[in-house]
C-alpha cells in the first residue's frame, strides 16, 4: 500500500488514521490468544496505536540531491495527544536514516545525531528545518530529483510506528552542505560520532 500526502492536513489527517487502524489490525491479530499479564496481576499495557495516529507531520518535503550526497528530510512533527511523544529512530528504502540536530560545539555550530531523539510536547509541534533538527539521509542510493517522492517511517518510544511520504524540492537554502566537514557559509561542521 503506498500513501501519498499531496496537500492538505484533511489528507494527511485521512491517511494517517487509516494507517493507524491498519496497523492497529495487524497489531491486535497478532495478539489474540496470548493472556500477557504482569507481576501485580494486571495486564501489561500494549503500546498505544493511538500515539501513531495522533502524531502527524505537516509540509514534509526533501532537499533534493545527487547519489550518494546526505541530504535531509523537513517538515512540523505534530502531536494530538495530551502526553509527550518521542521519535527515537526513523527509516526509509531511499537511504540509511539517522536523527540529527545543530548545535554548539567549541565555539562552532556543529550537525550531530540527536542523541534521545526528537521530543515532542503534548499538543505541541516540533519543526525540522534547514539549519535544525532534521532527518538526515546518509547515502541515497539513487538520485533524489525536484518531485520525487520518497516514504519515510518514523519510530516511536513506544513502539509504535508512523510512515509518511515526503516530495522532494529543490533547495539551495543557505547554501548548506549536509556532506561531512561542510557547512553554511559559516563553516558549519559534521561533529564526528566519535566525539
Amino acid at each position: 500500500m503506498r500513501l501519498t500526502f499531496l496537500s492538505g492536513s484533511r489528507r494527511r489527517t485521512v491517511a494517517t488514521a487509516v494507517l493507524a487502524g491498519l496497523l492497529t489490525a495487524g497489531t491486535l491479530a497478532g495478539c489474540g490468544g496470548k493472556d500477557e499479564t504482569n507481576s501485580g496481576g494486571g495486564t501489561s499495557p500494549a503500546p498505544s496505536a493511538t500515539t501513531a495516529a495522533a502524531l502527524t507531520i505537516k509540509d514534509p518535503w526533501v532537499k533534493a540531491s545527487a547519489a550518494g550526497e546526505m541530504t535531509a528530510a523537513f517538515g512540523t512533527l505534530v502531536n494530538g495527544t495530551a502526553a509527550d511523544i518521542t521519535i527515537t529512530a526513523v527509516e526509509s528504502p531511499a537511504s540509511p536514516m539517522e536523527l540529527h540536530e545543530m548545535a554548539m560545539k567549541d565555539g562552532k555550530m556543529v550537525m550531530q545525531p540527536k542523541e534521545g531523539g526528537f521530543v515532542i510536547k503534548a499538543g505541541g509541534t516540533h519543526e525540522l528545518a534547514p539549519g535544525g533538527d532534521h532527518l538526515m539521509l546518509m547515502n541515497p542510493a539513487q538520485e533524489i530529483k525536484a518531485g520525487d517522492e520518497l516514504t519515510f517511517t518514523l519510530k516511536i518510544s513506544d513502539g509504535t510506528t508512523m510512515a509518511f511520504t515526503a516530495i522532494a524540492k529543490p533547495f539551495a537554502g543557505a547554501e548548506e552542505s549536509y556532506a561531512p566537514g561542510h557547512g553554511s557559509p559559516s563553516g558549519m561542521p559534521m561533529a564526528s560520532s566519535d566525539s
